[in-house]
């Protein structure tokens, strides 16, 4: 089928919930209003829709291949990430200095959004570039920043993120690549990293390895690992290209999804050792890296929303066309289509839902990040970095957990049609099925939630968004109508059960650290969903406005209805969540763990 990006939607959350135009105040956005970000993204939607989207289903078919030590991407890929690089799309949020547009991270968040849904697996490219070109913006030297950025913003080379190896997949004290230093002050890496996304690829002239390794001597665990930069192709005094370096693909990964997307073994070193050069200082690499890991978390989230985006608008395509029993309540005579019945519509109704509510989530996250990286007022900045913190673990987490959830109701939409490859229902099943494993896994992310973002401030960023919900469940009370009430009611028990959770992990985090963790998916769930039904009700009376005005009558609506629904079918379910977390850790502990 084809793909429809949601314009009207994005477009409503960067100007209502994002507060698009508060961006366009601060230096530098003054350019970024909404007739900015309607161009951008109707010209974005249009590239994607007409060049990325139709490469999706045969990437799929026909992966990326490894022969006699090349890469060759999947038909198309090459001559579409040429356009996408050529037209600009690389650089959208990227600084000008280096290329880039320098628009918002709110209207990157969009576009980033639209890539993934047309082609999760292009996407993941320029994702990783993303993820390069902030480390080496953040931490790189200046050398390095104007000999590299430049031609990784424009699509000319790319970049990647190579952290696990064989031994060390998330535990990276567990990290074995060494680094040896040279007199002219670069480095020899010799050592294999797994699970390299476009390690290796036929897209460019160039790939700019960014890799943690262990210098002579450093100290043991984390402590002891530095950053390093590692050209695929070595890079001259004078910009231009030399000698390939001792860096190889030794193998591609078979994997359930995201086929078209190259998954490299790395080999460093084989033949006296791959030139690397440091980036910032020695030991000191996990704390860099996490520039870039925090870059494509983020990333990540927006592509658990795409593929759902991508699944639903499926669902609902095949839900309109697919004839199949009479109507219970007899109103025709006849089969009709199955959008008609009842639990397809309940199923609808949960896809639409969920993916509107995380969409809400990105694009305020995001916004949230513009304002903590360019607003004058210091306190301002740091509320609101606080707050971006905070929603990252839900973003990574809960989204991508949402669009796994999503997929597979479109598969249960489709029926027997969902589990055959020809409808392509499956591909989106198994594409978004890495999405809660990479880049950091669910409980990874509760885990962050729990220490380093309630923990650690004791609760205090968390308690003041549920006092921003509170002003919401305000507004919500001077509003008519059944769905202004349910909504407040929803949030209101939500967000007790979120306080009440909150208070029991800040008492007891480091008191009964395993009862607390225990429960630490079920809390990053009740955040999420606490969050996402908040940004939908704060929709709610945006679109009531609207209709006391007469305006968009079908679209508000529609709002409405979904915010209503999120209430009553998603954040019906804390209470559910507080039970588990507050008294469920006993039963999750009592097997030992020779007995499983």
């Amino acid at each position: 089928m084809t793909y429809v990006a949601p314009l009207k939607d994005l477009l409503f959350n960067i100007e209502h919930l994002a507060g698009l135009d508060e961006l366009a105040r601060l230096d530098g956005f003054e350019d970024a209003g909404i007739e900015t970000a309607a161009a951008v993204l109707e010209e974005c939607a249009r590239f994607n829709e007409e060049v990325i989207a139709p490469l999706n289903a045969s990437g799929d078919r026909e992966p990326a291949t490894l022969v006699d030590g090349v890469v060759k991407t999947s038909p198309g890929m090459r001559q579409a990430f040429r356009q996408y690089a050529e037209a600009g799309w690389l650089g959208v949020q990227h600084p000008p200095e280096y290329g880039g547009q320098g628009l918002p991270k709110v209207i990157g968040a969009a576009c980033s959004e639209m890539v993934n849904s047309a082609n999760l697996s292009f996407a993941l490219c320029a994702l990783l570039s993303d993820g390069a070109i902030a480390a080496l913006a953040a931490v790189g030297s200046e050398a390095m920043r104007q000999t590299y950025l430049h031609k990784l913003v424009s699509g000319q080379w790319t970049g990647t993120m190579n952290l696990t190896e064989p031994q060390a997949g998330s535990d990276l004290s567990l990290v074995r690549t060494r680094a040896e230093r040279q007199q002219d002050g670069t480095y020899k890496l010799f050592g294999t990293k797994i699970f390299i996304t476009y390690g290796d690829h036929d897209l460019t002239e160039n790939i700019v390895h960014l890799m943690l390794a262990r210098v002579a001597g450093a100290p043991e665990g984390i402590k002891g690992i530095s950053m390093f930069m590692v050209p695929k192709v070595l890079v001259q005094a004078d910009g231009s290209l030399g000698e390939r370096n001792d860096v190889r693909a030794a193998s591609l990964e078979h994997k359930l999804g995201i086929k078209a997307s190259p998954t490299a073994v790395m080999q460093y070193g084989d033949h006296g050792g791959a030139a690397g050069y440091l980036i910032g200082e020695e030991n000191r690499g996990l704390e860099y890296m996490f520039q870039m890991m925090n870059s494509a978390r983020f990333a990540v989230g927006v592509q658990g929303v795409a593929i759902a985006e991508r699944a639903y608008q499926q669902a609902v395509a095949y839900a309109s066309e697919r004839v199949q029993g009479r109507p219970v309540d007899g109103s025709a005579a006849g089969s009709v289509a199955i959008i008609r019945h009842p639990d397809v519509r309940r199923m609808l109704m949960e896809m639409r839902a969920r993916i509107e509510g995380c969409r809400a989530m990105l694009q305020v996250a995001a916004a949230a990040d513009d304002q903590a990286c360019r607003h004058p007022d210091a306190g301002v900045r740091q509320a609101q970095h606080a707050f971006y913190e905070f929603l990252l673990p839900l973003i990574k987490g809960y989204c991508t957990e949402m669009g796994v959830q999503v997929t597979s109701l479109n598969i249960q939409v489709h029926g027997g049609m969902g589990f055959i490859e020809e409808t392509g229902a499956a591909q989106y099943y198994r594409d978004a099925r890495i999405l809660p494993i990479y880049e950091g896994t669910t409980a990874i992310q509760a885990n962050d939630l729990v220490g380093r973002k309630t923990i650690r401030d004791g609760g205090a960023t968390a308690r003041a968004i549920a006092a921003q919900i509170e002003q919401t469940e305000a507004q919500l009370a001077q509003r008519d109508g059944a769905a202004a009430a349910s909504v407040r009611a929803g949030l209101a028990h939500s967000r007790q059960a979120f306080l009440d959770v909150v208070e029991y992990v800040v008492r007891e985090g480091t008191q009964a650290p395993n009862a607390v963790y225990a429960g630490s998916v079920p809390y990053l769930t009740l955040a999420g969903e606490l969050v996402a039904g908040w940004l939908l009700a704060r929709a709610l009376l945006v679109a009531d406005d609207y209709l006391a005005r007469g305006e968009d009558k079908a679209f508000m609506e529609a709002k409405v209805a979904t915010a209503r629904f999120f209430a009553e079918h998603v954040l019906a379910q804390a209470g559910a969540h507080r039970h588990r977390i507050l008294h469920g850790a006993d039963s999750v502990l009592a097997i030992a763990p020779e007995l499983f």
